[in-house]
């Protein structure tokens, strides 16, 4: 049998040049692995034979890359990228980018940046991806149990200011603001952009503590909505990854409460669009212990509201009327005092709430209460929220069918419809779907044959 040839390995020239750069030598380098890795709770016996394999072209298995790039990003002062040391296997790095809660602010910088660059990068990796509600309930689980980070001060790259902080708030109020009106369709763009060419900047550069703090809440903000946004253009594989790195800078934030929205508002309402009414009560349930004492009765009330869409959909309905309740009375506290309310969840009103509800009692079968929050609702949502105004609309009109009122739900629907027009979201367009399967049964009455063809002309 002939001998299998050998595959000849390329010098790492990128560690090499890095190590140059830091001033290490091979031993010195291995101490700093082995140092990180403890700190990871491995014991790591690296030492210079091993670096010196490293730069022959040996990759080193399981977490070991990390563990070196951030050994020598703690030396240079800066953060360095797996790719960077010439390590990136890039089918095994691919598949993981922007599921994993990072232990380290460093390596949670690098986690998300990847994300952004692989985003803008369009690869097939990220929009193909499928979602798994469990994938969720893991980085919660870390989050819980993870303490606050030490430090999150830099010393490197350019000088990050208050100034910069108050322009990424201001641009995602603006992008937030859009959104509302527009659709993530035509705004998401322009989000992941932004975030891969300025944002990334910004946390590779230098600031003080209290800036930073200030940074990292910014950044996660504007990466839930980029989340979001996911959601609303068909990417749910895509949603989650950004939700979990949205999570990691709340943490890096120092600010549990938006961990806890995060998990509550995002994570769990992506769980119930994808079925999965346990883990969406799991979310919400987290997020109301590990945020315990830290928010107003606001967020209080969005997180009880989320818990409560689990138990309807798992067909709990008295489990759900008690948290119900819980969600109605934190609003009513709220509603006596708001003036510590975060940003985050100034626009979680008694519209949002009136619509949390009435998904409630349609998952429960209750119409006439359904209908009641819903007409609530869009009593309350401004013009301005858009979408939200025509979910609520399809939320009424599949009320009205569930009571057989059905020429009502058409014309209902049909005012759904002329507003969906204005939007390119994917989420309106799901529940739009949901009020046509639910019309289906009456498919020879003459206003759902009209709905029908009103539908396929917008559709053409």
């Amino acid at each position: 049998m002939a001998a299998r040839p050998l595959v000849a390995r390329q010098p790492n020239e990128r560690l090499q040049a890095l190590i140059q750069e830091a001033g290490c030598s091979n031993a010195g380098l291995a101490r700093r692995v082995n140092m990180v890795g403890a700190e990871r709770g491995l014991d790591l016996r690296y030492d210079k034979t091993s670096v010196a394999r490293w730069l022959r072209g040996q990759q080193p298995r399981g977490r070991a890359p990390g563990i070196i790039a951030e050994a020598l990003g703690r030396k240079l002062g800066r953060t360095v990228t797996i790719d960077e040391i010439g390590m990136a296997n890039g089918k095994n790095l691919a598949s993981g980018v922007g599921l994993q809660f990072s232990p380290t602010v460093l390596g949670a910088i690098e986690q998300v940046c990847e994300l952004w660059r692989s985003d803008v990068g369009r690869r097939d990796f990220l929009t193909g991806s499928t979602v798994a509600a469990s994938a969720l309930v893991e980085p919660s689980r870390d989050w819980l149990i993870t303490g606050a980070d030490a430090q999150v001060a830099r010393n490197a790259g350019q000088r990050v200011g208050v100034a910069d902080v108050d322009a990424v708030r201001a641009m995602t109020q603006a992008l937030v603001e859009l959104d509302h009106r527009f659709g993530a369709g035509h705004v998401r763009p322009v989000v992941v952009h932004y975030l891969n060419s300025v944002v990334s900047g910004l946390l590779a550069g230098s600031y003080r503590e209290t800036v930073g703090r200030q940074l990292f809440a910014a950044v996660a903000r504007l990466t839930e909505l980029a989340g979001y946004m996911a959601v609303d253009t068909g990417q749910p594989g895509l949603a989650q990854r950004y939700y979990i790195q949205a999570l990691r800078l709340a943490q890096a934030a120092g600010d549990r409460g938006y961990g806890g929205y995060v998990l509550a508002a995002s994570m769990s309402h992506l769980a119930a669009q994808l079925g999965n009414p346990r883990e969406i009560a799991q979310l919400a349930r987290a997020a109301q212990e590990g945020a315990r004492g830290r928010v107003t009765p606001r967020a209080e009330a969005m997180f009880f509201a989320a818990e409560a869409r689990g138990h309807a959909l798992l067909g709990d309905a008295r489990t759900c009327q008690t948290v119900a309740g819980r969600a109605l009375a934190a609003m009513e506290a709220a509603s006596v005092d708001s003036g510590d309310d975060p940003s985050w969840i100034a626009h979680f009103d008694h519209a949002y709430l009136a619509d949390e509800l009435a998904h409630c009692h349609r998952d429960l079968g209750q119409p006439e209460a359904a209908a009641r929050r819903a007409e609530e609702s869009l009593a309350a949502h401004p013009e301005t929220r858009a979408r939200r105004r025509a979910i609520g609309l399809i939320l009424l009109a599949t009320a009205q069918v569930q009571q057989r009122e059905v020429e009502l739900a058409c014309a209902t629907g049909t005012r759904a419809v002329d507003l969906l027009s204005t939007l390119r979201t994917n989420r309106g367009a799901d529940y739009l779907d949901d009020l046509q399967q639910r019309l289906e049964p009456y498919a020879d009455e003459p206003s759902v044959r009209e709905f029908g063809a009103r539908l396929e002309v917008q559709a053409a």
